[in-house]
């Protein structure tokens, strides 16, 4: 029988919508009600064509990186940034020339946030000259938060802390002000040789075989890079957001669409409260829907992270169950027939004590 390690989700991963209030630079606002301290932080303006912004407690405050964008790593003191992580959220604070961003008066902004916690560094390993890495883990929720310094040469490793094998790794260039594309690890990205593709988190394009893990599973210990500068150019900083499987809290898999209106059902083995999901097969949209911004079924309302377009409820119609989610129209996006989507996915199947049986697998 499985088991779940995950007492309650919400400690963990926790959807938190707000409204802006800054009208001048240097106004702040502290979101609270997340529930925990979180180390990932990201946000987007639903209201309108504004950049998904994304921060983290391991490059640390005022540090934006944008998931639509290919950009280096920026200071965000023009258009808002976060400038604390607190004990039940964050601070965000106007920026000189707007907060579109994160905080503008009356705009409605999503944040989506995890935790991490246990914190530590060290040096990589594997191939070429060693380089120095920090992270922060939680091994009980399955995520690590991994900032790395490339050394340019094709099997260095990386460590990731999870003590398990990761099924999902998301891999950003900070450095290159050129612009680098968002690196997607998922280990059903193809049925026997995932290792051998990568896919954009900023764009829609479909799977690539650009050998960017040097054509390496990854293991409990480490993931391994080649030498493209997208993962791994000598000196440039890296950050990495790595994920493993729990039972009954979250999910990383994949399903072929049925093209019918009663659309595919993905079993999850725990109801969701937040998915996101991308065809793999051919070009088109990624997507993210959450609980919070639609409180029952049939949810329509998505946000593309490959897009700083505002929120849409149009083609998008998906039920969250019990113990998984099921679409329920033919859209291109997410249910084109015979075509192959990957997800991520967080919730919780049972609320109550720890080890109570749960049927993820």
């Amino acid at each position: 029988m499985a088991y779940t390690t995950i007492n309650k989700s919400t400690e963990h991963f926790n959807t938190k919508l707000y409204t802006g209030t800054a009208s001048t630079s240097g106004d702040t606002q502290a979101v609270t009600g997340v529930g925990f301290q979180p180390d990932w932080v990201w946000i987007k303006n639903r209201d309108g064509a504004y950049q998904h912004v994304l921060f983290d407690s391991v490059r640390g405050v005022n540090k934006e990186i944008r998931s639509s964008q290919t950009n280096a790593e920026v200071d965000s003191g023009t258009n808002g940034y976060l400038s604390a992580f607190n004990s039940d959220g964050f601070t965000t604070t106007r920026g000189t020339n707007t907060g579109n961003h994160v905080n503008v008066s009356g705009s409605g902004f999503v944040s989506w946030n995890w935790k991490a916690g246990t914190t530590g560094s060290g040096n990589t390993s594997g191939s070429g000259t060693y380089k120095t890495y920090s992270y922060s883990v939680n091994t009980t929720a399955g995520f690590s938060i991994v900032k790395y310094t490339g050394n340019g040469t094709a099997g260095q490793q990386i460590p990731h802390h999870l003590g398990t094998i990761p099924q999902m790794i998301i891999v950003k260039n900070l450095s290159d002000s050129a612009g680098q594309s968002w690196n997607v690890y998922h280990h059903k990205v193809d049925a026997s040789s995932p290792q051998n593709y990568t896919i954009f988190l900023n764009s829609n394009s479909a799977r690539s075989n650009e050998q960017v893990w040097n054509d390496y599973s990854p293991t409990s210990t480490v993931f391994q890079i080649g030498s493209a500068r997208k993962t791994n150019y000598n000196d440039d900083d890296y950050i990495a957001y790595c994920f493993a499987e729990k039972t009954g809290y979250s999910k990383f898999g994949s399903y072929v669409g049925n093209g019918s209106t009663d659309g595919t059902f993905i079993y999850t083995g725990f109801k969701p409260s937040w998915v996101m999901w991308k065809k793999s097969s051919s070009t088109e949209d990624w997507g993210i829907s959450d609980n919070k911004r639609d409180t029952f079924n049939v949810m329509n309302n998505k946000l593309r992270p490959n897009s700083n377009i505002a929120e849409s409820t149009s083609n998008v119609h998906v039920d969250y169950l019990s113990n998984g989610f099921k679409w329920r129209s033919a859209s291109g996006e997410f249910n084109t027939s015979g075509n192959t989507y990957i997800y991520m996915a967080f919730g919780q199947s049972l609320v109550g004590s720890n080890n109570v049986p749960a049927t993820a697998r």
